[in-house]
């Protein structure tokens, strides 16, 4: 570890016990699947389909089980990146089939289709959307919100969104996406930290006229109760296999830009998005082996040794109070490796948003003036993001 790098953390881990009082107890919160009786009345003599996955659980029971024992009529699941089950690698293809558990058709909306087609919807007169967000824009589930959204309102079928906290929704930051930038990880003008929650945005995406054609869908917003933006929520069950605790998901808005670029985020470790490194590194303390595994197959630098530096401890005590996105590791990387002109790959741009944010950093500019970079569009989106909030701010 550099210098430098040590003084940064010394910094910022001085602050921690004052940031860390921000924290709140959340276990107050009322999750819109559990609030059962808001919905369950819509659903009665309804075909459904669920747009679900392992986090789709209210009580310690999935809400699929949990409508089937109340006689739902749930037609089919539609599972979005990682499966319904959740065990699927990053970026790997899914396959439709049938829930061993409860016999009904999974259909995949990831690899070549990402929306619901008309066929897939024959016969459907409800779809709910329950899956939980980590408020990131590049995080693909509120892209396939956006499709199933699209489908739904080109089909003349309602959708109801169980909504459920963010565990970002304390604050925005990021760069805003460029049209031109847009994809599966990053669909609207929006920055990577968004501070919404999946029915805040789902809202916003009707109201600001995102879908094709700028249909709208018949949608319906089960709220959460006892929650706001102040509040810091922790997930009880991990989003995916690469975020298996809060520590990943703290630094997740700022170690997704690495996946853009030769650094490893510790996929195929015990830690993913928790330590950072390179074979190409060598003035670094810390030292792992990217393995293929279960959620992690083929991973960046498989079984080469990559030094770099662990975050959790930074991430424990700094992160989940800080309000912004790191850009500092990517800054202190870049500077770090030898052969610059191989740093940054073609995704790079995908997730930022934006081609700008690659060129600030080639031209080493500080991290201080790329965050003042992002204030003006932060300011317009805000007055956006503001008209469609179900929840007292963070303001």
């Amino acid at each position: 570890m550099t210098a430098k790098y040590r003084q940064l953390l010394m910094v910022l881990l001085m602050f921690s016990i004052l940031l860390n009082g921000q924290n709140q107890e959340s276990n107050s919160i009322i999750l819109g699947a559990e609030r059962m009786g808001a919905y369950l009345a819509f659903l009665h003599e309804k075909s459904v389909a669920i747009v679900a996955n392992q986090t789709s659980v209210i009580n310690n029971t999935h809400l699929v089980d949990t409508l089937l024992k109340r006689g739902v009529a749930i037609e089919k699941v539609f599972a979005p990146e990682h499966g319904f089950r959740g065990k699927k690698d990053a970026g790997e293809s899914l396959k439709d089939g049938i829930d061993s558990r409860t016999k009904l058709p999974i259909v995949s909306l990831y690899g070549k289709n990402k929306k619901p087609s008309e066929s897939m919807l024959q016969g459907i007169d409800i779809v709910i959307f329950d899956i939980q967000d980590v408020g990131a824009r590049f995080y693909t589930y509120i892209s396939t919100l956006t499709y199933v959204m699209e489908a739904c309102a080109e089909n003349g079928i309602e959708l109801i969104v169980l909504d459920r906290p963010n565990p970002h929704g304390h604050y925005i930051d990021g760069p805003i996406l460029q049209s031109k930038n847009s994809s599966f990880v990053g669909l609207h003008p929006i920055p990577i930290v968004h501070g919404m929650t999946v029915g805040e945005y789902a809202q916003m995406i009707n109201g600001e006229q995102w879908l094709k054609n700028g249909v709208k869908v018949n949608l319906k917003v089960i709220k959460c109760e006892n929650y706001d933006h102040k509040t810091l929520y922790e997930l009880p069950i991990a989003p995916s296999p690469n975020l298996p605790n809060q520590l990943a998901i703290s630094l997740y808005p700022s170690l997704c830009f690495f996946e853009g670029t030769n650094v490893s985020v510790g996929r195929g470790t015990s830690i993913p998005f928790q330590i950072i490194g390179s074979p190409y590194w060598t003035d670094f303390d810390t030292i792992f082996i990217p393995v293929s595994g279960p959620g992690a197959k083929y991973p960046k630098h498989e079984n080469l040794k990559c030094k770099g530096f662990d975050l959790r401890e930074f991430s424990e005590h700094y992160m989940i109070g800080a309000n912004k996105i790191q850009i500092e590791f990517l800054l202190e990387a870049y500077n770090s490796t030898e052969n610059k002109e191989a740093f940054f790959n073609n995704f790079f741009e995908k997730l930022a948003g934006t081609s700008l944010l690659r060129k600030q950093i080639t031209d080493h500019l500080s991290a201080q003036e790329i965050r003042s970079s992002w204030q003006n569009g932060l300011v317009e989106y805000q007055k956006t993001r503001i008209k469609y909030l179900l929840y007292p701010d963070f303001n």
